[in-house]
Order: structure tokens, then C-alpha cells, then sequence
């Protein structure tokens, strides 16, 4: 592969950026010309990312280059970029599957007319605040880039703002991922007073003080509850389902390459801090694990396509953050490698794959079935749309993690790092990831046969049909992927990426070592009895009033309700947040306003006083002056 100047890599987040702006500028003339602009510059941006990408892969040492943005005092602020391993995967990621997503928006967003000058500004301010984010190198700029990728999910979520749902669901979205932000700050504003410094390189390097080391640990908590806005994770999950009023590509550029990677990539780039906090590493494995298994229980019972696929992700990135947290207390301990880092940001890397073949390919069944997502009005696909019925059939096979799709190499190995750690809150966090498999392998084949197999529910005078080319070539190409990447990625690219020194293991050796673990077996089985169960219950025409009896009324009204939490939030927002406001505004009015308002009429009444002895005589003049120097003449005789 060509070796491009590292210093190209400002360049990589500059092209859709630049598009962005010339598209929002020149939009009238450009007309839907402008969705070729934002492909053409997520091309440029891909093939710059990807020869960059594969050198930093093999770098002993980060490459850093920076210029001065501005200085406070002592203090100075730069831009710049930070080029390592992790650096490279993301890059990686976020440019071929954005590049794929715009490709397939041209066809399926081509009747929006002149809202496309919008949406390809959005789209293209997406990519390159998401590229932005992964280059920065220093806390401040990626927080800078972190609050513009909150602002595009923002817009595009509320894409079709007339909509109230997709309005509601926007502003949730901004809510919820903004409290998450908070913490963000606040952990930045601990380092940046504490520690002098954010860039990447010195903080890395820092020797913490013996004396204070909580205070390294409570600003990298911090940080991971800014990463749960971002990634959805419990409790910060509530704004994702929603999200899905959004246009599909929306969906599918968030889930899969931007918003919530974006947690994920700032834990992962917070780990040489981590490791010197090792219970915020418990927290983060065990939260992980145990959003894992909430977010598949309530994917069980949903119909709408979309936001089963949405409960899917946010189930995956839980396992993501379980294997971040499993390897980085391994490495804290010294007592393996931490491959579980390398895990999690491996299953980063096939969930992109698959989880934007699941979208695209649900954006297809949209485009046959006249924009409906309800599972309920669909079945029997299969025949009519065959390439896509086999895109998501191979998306589902790699997300349920069975072998040898993509999807099983990154979970096993998560679930096998958190087995190892040893404690009792990863063996916990193990134990909820594993009871996640059947879950997950049931949910989604559920989703498939509901909608490809079975007999026909679609709505009177629906006539499905294929896909167009520039939605059916994405499909194959992330197919692709979604078959391959997880094999070769744990052969071969897995040695890059590891926290400790770097290992490959030959691809026999891969095999043999995965098939003989007695844990693997056990969890394709899983997988596998999820299939068959919702084979049986979707497939083969089981009452489906049988499975709601069996897993109980209260039960399944319970995760159609999703456990309530939506209901909490709006109960919580209404009486205690509007109530706290309520009260913050008749303190504002009683005692601020009050007391501003007070020394005014106290200043216009001394006033109107005053003024009465403004008479225009000069002998009441001469008397006041008189009278005030026999006032200065008795202060003056005692003080002596």
C-alpha cells in the first residue's frame, strides 16, 4: 500500500467539511448534484483514511502534529491531530461505512426534493465532526467535535421536523445525550485545573500525585458517564429507540459509524488513565454487561423493525464496553495482555459492518413496503426481495454471533476476557453478557422470519420490490464484511490494537484455540437454540399468544412498557425538574428580581426627595452648603 504523509490526515476530516459548507452556501444551484458532492468528498476522505490508517497501524509511537489556537496565561490551548492504532481503526471505520451510507442516500432519499440540500450538509457536518472527533489530539478539541456530532444527530434525528414524534424524538435525544455531555465537561474542567494539561501525549505521561489519585479516578468516571450519553447506555438509553423517526441512512450512519461510537472511541482513548483507576474499569464492565442483557430483553417484544435493530445496538455497545472494561482491569493487574480491549474494539469494528447492513437492508424493506417498519404488516419477503431478505439474513447470523460470522470471534473473546478477570464483578458482568447470546439470536431471527418468512400481512395493493442498484451495492459490499471481517480482523488485525506488546496468532492456531474452548461451545448453542425457538414461533406458525402466555402477561406488559423507564423520565422531568424550575423562578422573582427591583423604587423615591430641594433659590443653596460644612466641621471635632 502507498505510503501518504501523516501530516494529509487534517485533510481527512477537512473534505466533508468543506463539502458541508459549500453545499449549505451553493445548495439552490447544486440542486440533488449536491449529494454527488458529499460522496465524492467522503471518497476523497476514505482514500486518504485508508493508506494512513495502515501505516499508523504499524506505529511503535503516537504521531502527533499541533498548532497553537489561542493561550491564557500559562496556559495553551492547541489543535491537533493524534495518529495511533486507535486512532487508525476509527478512521477505518467511520469513512467506509459513511462513504457506503451516502452512496445508498442518493437513491433512497431522492424524493425529498429541495430538503436534500439540508440533509447532504447535515450528513457531510456529520462525517467530518465524527472524523474530527477521532483525530483530535487533546481533550478540548474532541469535546469540541463531541458537541457537533450531538448537534447533527440532533438536526437529522428532526430531519423531518413537521413530524411531532420526530421532533419529540430529536429534542429527547439533545436532553438526554446533554446531561451525559455535562459530566464530560465537568471531568475535563477536573483535569484541566488539576492537571495543567488535556493534550493526549502529556496526560498519558503524567505521573500522578500518590497523595491525590482519586481525583485521575473521578475525572475518568466522568468521562465514561459522558460515554453513556453518547453510546446509550443504562441509564442514558432513553433517546436511541426514538432516534428511529429519523430517516433510515440517519439511523444507520449513527448506530454504525458516528453518535454512539463516538463513547466507545473516548473510553477506549481514556484507557492508559483508566488502567490507574481499576474500579472505574468494574463500573464500566458491569454497567456494560448488564446493559447488555436489558437492552436484548426489551428487543423481545417490540414490532417495529427499526427499533428492534435500535435495542440491538444499544445491547452490543454494552458488550463493546464489557470488553473494554474486562481488559483494561487484566492490564491493570498485570496479569495478561488485556484482550478484552482488543476485543471490544474489534467488535466496534464488526458491529459497524453488520449493524449498517441491518439498517440499509431494513431501509429496503422501507422502500418496498412504502416506508413501514411494523413487522406485524409484513412476512413473506422472501421470494420478492430476495437479495435483500439474504443481506440481513447474513447481518443477522453475524449479530446473533454464530459461527463464523463476524460478529462471534469479537463477542466470544469479550465474554472470554471477562470470564478470565477473575472478579466477582466481571464473572458477574460475564454472566449477564452470556445469557445475552440467546436473547440476542432470538430477537433478531425473529425479526427475520417476521419479516421474510411466513405468510403475507402487507397492507391491501402493496406490490414489494428490489432495491435499486445504489442500494443493493452497499448491501453486498457490507455483506462482505459482515462474512469476512471478523476472522481476519482476530487473525491479523487484532495485533495492532492490543494493550499489551503486540502478539499474532497464527489462523490455525485462532481455530483450533476458539472451537476447543468448552464456553465457546456452549455459547453457539445458545445462539443456535435462539434460532431454533424463534424458528419454531415465527416460522412454523406457533400461536403467537403461546409465547406471549409463556413468558407471562405481566412479564411481557412489563417490556412493552419498557420497563417503565420512558413513563419515569416524563413523571420525573414534570414534577421534579419542572417543580425545581418553579421554584428557581419565584426565587428569581421574590428575592433577585425583588431586590433589584427594590433598590430601584429605593433610588427613585430618595430621588423624587431629592429633587425637592432643588429650589433655584440662592439662599436655600447658600443654607445647604452652610449646614454642610458645619456637618464636616462636627465629624471633624469627633474624630479629635
Amino acid at each position: 500500500m502507498s505510503s501518504v504523509p501523516f501530516e494529509l490526515a487534517w485533510l481527512i476530516p477537512l473534505l466533508p467539511l468543506g463539502a458541508a459548507l459549500l453545499i449549505a452556501l451553493f445548495g439552490r444551484w447544486l440542486a440533488e448534484r449536491g449529494g454527488w458532492l458529499a460522496v465524492a468528498a467522503g471518497g476523497l476522505s476514505l482514500s486518504l483514511a485508508v493508506p494512513i490508517a495502515w501505516n499508523g497501524l504499524q506505529l511503535r509511537e503516537p504521531f502527533t502534529s499541533s498548532f497553537g489556537w489561542f493561550a491564557i496565561g500559562q496556559l495553551q490551548l492547541r489543535l491537533g491531530i493524534y495518529l495511533d492504532q486507535l486512532t487508525a481503526l476509527l478512521l477505518i471505520v467511520v469513512s467506509l461505512v459513511s462513504f457506503l451510507v451516502l452512496i445508498y442516500s442518493i437513491a433512497y432519499m431522492h424524493r425529498e426534493g429541495p430538503r436534500l440540500r439540508r440533509y447532504y450538509a447535515e450528513m457531510s457536518l456529520f462525517l467530518g465532526s465524527m472524523l474530527g472527533l477521532v483525530l483530535a489530539d487533546n481533550y478540548l478539541m474532541l469535546y469540541l467535535f463531541w458537541e457537533l456530532v450531538g448537534l447533527c444527530s440532533y438536526l437529522l434525528i428532526g430531519f423531518w421536523y413537521e413530524r411531532p414524534a420526530a421532533a419529540a424524538a430529536a429534542i429527547k435525544a439533545f436532553l438526554v445525550t446533554r446531561l451525559g455531555d455535562l459530566f464530560f465537561l465537568v471531568g475535563l474542567l477536573l483535569f484541566l485545573i488539576d492537571f495543567k494539561t488535556l493534550s493526549f501525549a502529556e496526560l498519558f505521561s503524567l505521573q500522578v500525585s500518590p497523595q491525590r489519585p482519586w481525583l485521575l479516578g473521578l475525572g475518568t468516571l466522568f468521562f465514561f458517564a459522558g460515554a453513556m450519553g453518547k453510546s446509550a447506555q443504562f441509564p442514558l438509553h432513553l433517546w436511541l429507540p426514538d432516534a428511529m423517526e429519523g430517516p433510515t441512512t440517519v439511523s444507520a450512519l449513527i448506530h454504525a459509524a458516528t453518535m454512539v461510537n463516538a463513547g466507545v472511541y473516548l473510553v477506549a482513548r481514556t484507557m492508559p488513565l483508566l488502567i490507574r483507576a481499576p474500579v472505574d474499569l468494574l463500573v464500566i464492565a458491569l454497567l456494560g454487561g448488564f446493559t447488555a442483557l436489558f437492552a436484548a430483553t426489551l428487543a423481545t417484544v417490540n414490532t417495529d423493525m427499526k427499533r428492534v435493530l435500535a435495542y440491538s445496538t444499544i445491547s452490543q455497545l454494552g458488550y463493546m464496553f464489557l470488553g473494554l472494561g474486562a481488559g483494561g482491569f487484566a492490564q491493570a493487574l498485570t496479569t495478561q495482555e488485556g484482550a478484552g480491549y482488543a476485543a471490544g474494539l474489534l467488535h466496534l469494528l464488526n458491529h459497524a459492518f453488520f449493524k449498517a447492513l441491518l439498517f440499509l437492508g431494513a431501509g429496503a424493506v422501507m422502500h418496498a413496503m412504502s416506508d413501514s417498519t411494523d413487522l406485524r404488516r409484513m412476512g413473506a419477503l422472501w421470494p420478492k426481495l430476495k437479495l435483500t431478505g439474504t443481506a440481513m439474513l447474513i447481518g443477522a447470523l453475524a449479530n446473533a454471533g454464530i459461527p463464523p460470522m463476524s460478529g462471534f470471534w469479537s463477542k466470544d473473546e469479550i465474554l472470554a476476557a471477562a470470564f478470565s478477570g477473575g472478579h466477582p464483578a466481571l464473572l458477574t458482568a460475564w454472566l449477564l453478557g452470556f445469557a445475552t447470546v440467546f436473547l440476542t439470536s432470538f430477537y433478531m431471527f425473529r425479526l427475520w422470519f417476521l419479516a421474510f418468512a411466513g405468510r403475507p400481512r402487507w397492507p391491501e395493493g402493496a406490490r414489494p420490490h428490489e432495491a435499486p442498484p445504489l442500494m443493493a451495492w452497499p448491501l453486498v459490499i457490507l455483506s462482505l464484511f459482515a462474512l469476512s471481517s471478523g476472522f481476519l480482523s482476530s487473525a491479523g488485525l487484532r495485533r495492532y490494537i492490543s494493550l499489551g506488546e503486540p502478539h499474532l496468532m497464527p489462523a490455525r492456531e485462532l481455530l483450533a484455540q476458539t472451537f476447543a474452548n468448552p464456553w465457546t461451545i456452549l455459547s453457539s448453542g445458545l445462539a443456535l437454540a435462539g434460532l431454533a425457538i424463534a424458528y419454531l414461533l415465527y416460522h412454523r406458525g406457533l400461536d403467537l399468544a403461546r409465547y406471549r402466555t409463556a413468558l407471562g402477561g405481566s412479564v411481557y406488559r412489563l417490556l412493552l412498557e419498557r420497563y417503565y423507564l420512558d413513563r419515569a423520565a416524563i413523571t420525573l422531568a414534570r414534577r421534579v425538574t419542572v417543580g425545581f424550575a418553579r421554584l428557581l423562578d419565584r426565587f428569581d422573582q421574590a428575592v433577585v428580581d425583588g431586590l433589584i427591583n427594590g433598590i430601584g423604587r429605593a433610588s427613585v423615591g430618595l430621588g423624587q426627595r431629592l429633587r425637592r430641594t432643588v429650589t433655584g433659590s440662592i439662599n436655600d443653596y447658600a443654607s445647604w452648603i452652610l449646614a454642610g460644612v458645619a456637618l464636616f466641621l462636627l465629624i471633624y471635632v469627633i474624630w479629635r
